[in-house]
């Protein structure tokens, strides 16, 4: 399940590989659509993914939730959409042949980059269809793009009693003004979040959906804080390849500029760097697709 240098390499962003794949692809459903109107699709992706070295890949679940798909849809198919979801992601684990973990993504409920719009009264009723349709088909959860501490909180509140493993991945603020105390969009720290992974019980604590350029420090930052508790948790980190964005602004509102220096080999410097610091599991967000994976499998070991 591990490179040879033993670094676990996850997939890439399922709603821009899905989009270049010429697979049903707009606002406000996002990847979400290709769940109602081409399946196949969603099945496709993730096989290119595993094709590229992906030993882990990611439902396609992030946008069933109300945000993208409205409240009406997701009360009457919230659940069957995310059971679509587990059981495209397990078939093409299954039909590739190989070891592959599926994990579950638990996405933010109320928009990404939006820790002010959280609500957390109203959490459990999201998350508990989503979790439902899931369960029967991964091998773990992924906690993802979570802006806030008390976004996780009301994951691990969920998931209670559940005994698959819980991934916790953060998205960092791209231009803190303290390069060194890197910090969550909520402004909370990533010292506090280490903290909250041992708490909760985590099985790994990850940064994505940020900026290459901030997942170093977090790392560090990271590493030392768990080792400072004397927690065995894995860390990690998946990139997106946007220019830095208005923390105001949602990660999917549009289909967002990519950056042209992020391409494959580009994005392998950094993949390298992480691995110098100790990252265990790297992956890519949006805007990285097989290629990339593709390319940190050939050279991340």
């Amino acid at each position: 399940m591990t490179t040879k240098s033993g670094t676990i390499l996850l997939d890439g962003g399922m709603g821009r590989e899905l989009n270049r794949m010429g697979a049903p692809f707009k606002q406000p459903e996002w990847s979400a659509l290709a769940l109602l109107e081409g399946p196949d699709f969603v099945r496709q992706a993730h096989a290119a993914f595993i094709n590229a070295g992906a030993e882990v890949i990611t439902t396609n679940s992030y946008a069933v939730v109300p945000y993208h798909i409205g409240d009406a849809r997701f009360a009457a198919r919230g659940q069957e959409l995310a059971d679509l979801a587990g059981r495209l992601a397990r078939q093409a684990a299954i039909e590739s042949g190989k070891t592959v973990l599926v994990a579950g993504s638990l996405p933010p409920l109320f928009g990404s980059y939006r820790p002010d719009l959280f609500n957390a009264a109203q959490a459990q009723g999201l998350l508990t269809p989503l979790i439902a349709g899931l369960k029967p088909h991964v091998d773990l959860w992924l906690a993802e793009t979570q802006s806030a501490l008390d976004e996780a909180r009301e994951v691990a509140k969920g998931l209670k009693g559940d005994t698959k493993p819980l991934w916790l991945s953060f998205t960092l603020h791209d231009e803190h003004p303290d390069p060194a105390n890197p910090c969550l969009r909520s402004g909370e720290t990533v010292v506090e979040a280490a903290k909250l992974a041992h708490e909760l019980g985590a099985a790994t604590l990850l940064f994505n959906c940020s900026q290459p350029e901030v997942m170093g420090t977090a790392i560090d930052v990271a590493r030392v804080e768990l080792k400072r508790l004397g927690a065995n948790i894995k860390v990690g980190c998946y990139a997106n390849a946007f220019p830095a964005r208005n923390e105001e602004e949602e990660a999917n509102g549009t289909l967002s500029d990519i950056r042209t220096d992020l391409d494959p080999k580009g994005y392998l410097a950094f993949a390298q760097d992480w691995q110098q610091r100790g990252a265990d599991i790297i992956g890519g967000c949006c805007g990285i697709g097989p290629e990339h994976i593709a390319a940190l499998k050939e050279k991340l070991n």
